[in-house]
């Protein structure tokens, strides 16, 4: 099954950009996704396996690399934007 997640990332440091970056960037790395970035979310595409065992690693990792971040997602199973 497909499923469409858009995700909003609000790390708690005054220098938040490079932390998103980051994220984002690492985010684009899995070639199996769709991932379309605006000002405010990031919409994430693909298998609902691989889009869920890609935010488990990425949200873990920014975790450990950049401290603590609220993460505000809305999932949309079988949902593919035109």
């Amino acid at each position: 099954m497909k499923i469409t997640v858009e995700l909003s990332m609000y790390p708690f440091r005054e220098d938040f950009r490079p932390a998103i970056k980051d994220f984002v960037a690492r985010l684009n790395s899995y070639e199996e996704l769709k991932i379309a970035t605006g000002d405010t979310s990031t919409v994430i595409v693909g298998e609902y396996q691989l889009v869920m065992q890609a935010l488990i690693e990425l949200m873990q990792w920014s975790h450990d690399e950049h401290g603590r971040a609220v993460f505000v997602a809305k999932f949309l199973p079988g949902y593919q934007p035109g």
